[in-house]
């Protein structure tokens, strides 16, 4: 009869014997600044270099996870279009549905919309009407935060729809743009990974 196959037992590696990887990598450093994006004057946070490394993004995922692990989350709401990947890892993590949050004429049933300003004008996000029951207990995610307006609206959906808005969750925050406190006077609390203050 053969022998079962086996693996040699690993050797700690030096980052596992004496201190946790999360504590070697800092996540700000897989973030690309990019000066002068959309226009002059503005430094653009680029995630999808964090989203390109795996060991970044997975430190990112179970970072924003650990606080809510055991809170019995029904859903995950993420805000079009990288609170989709953000969020579809955040549901998967936690055995959770996922809810997305998208710009206004992208759904096909019977939504529920809100407005919310822009610099120049406003915009408009929906959610499907029958995405959410009423109690249901939602985590909200996106990349980042700034000014908190889509944030913003939408909490205002999911807790028009009933939901219990657990907590918002975002990779970045720009502080001086206020979006974080904005979201915190609604009563629901943020949780952000990385901040910079030169955006």
């Amino acid at each position: 009869m053969a022998a079962p196959l086996t693996k040699p037992a690993r050797r700690p590696t030096k980052a596992s014997a004496a201190t946790p990887e999360k504590t070697l990598m800092n996540l700000a450093d897989s973030i690309r600044a990019i000066p002068d994006y959309p226009r002059p004057g503005i430094v653009f946070r680029d995630i999808t270099t964090l989203l390109g490394d795996a060991r970044a993004f997975r430190r990112a995922v179970d970072e924003l996870v650990q606080p809510f692990a055991g809170l019995k989350i029904a859903k995950i709401a993420g805000i079009e279009a990288r609170g989709f990947i953000l969020g579809g890892a955040v549901a998967h993590q936690l055995s959770a549905g996922f809810i997305p949050v998208r710009k206004k004429g992208k759904l096909p049933l019977e939504t529920l919309r809100a407005t919310f300003a822009l610099e120049y004008g406003t915009d408009e996000i929906e959610i499907h009407r029958d995405a959410v029951l009423p109690g249901e207990r939602v985590l909200l995610v996106d990349d980042l935060i700034a000014t908190g307006g889509t944030a913003e609206a939408a909490v205002n959906l999911l807790s028009g729809l009933g939901a219990e808005v657990v907590a918002a969750c975002f990779i970045v925050d720009l502080p001086d743009l206020g979006g974080a406190d904005k979201i915190r006077r609604l009563g629901v609390p943020v949780r952000t990974l990385v901040s910079f203050r030169d955006a």
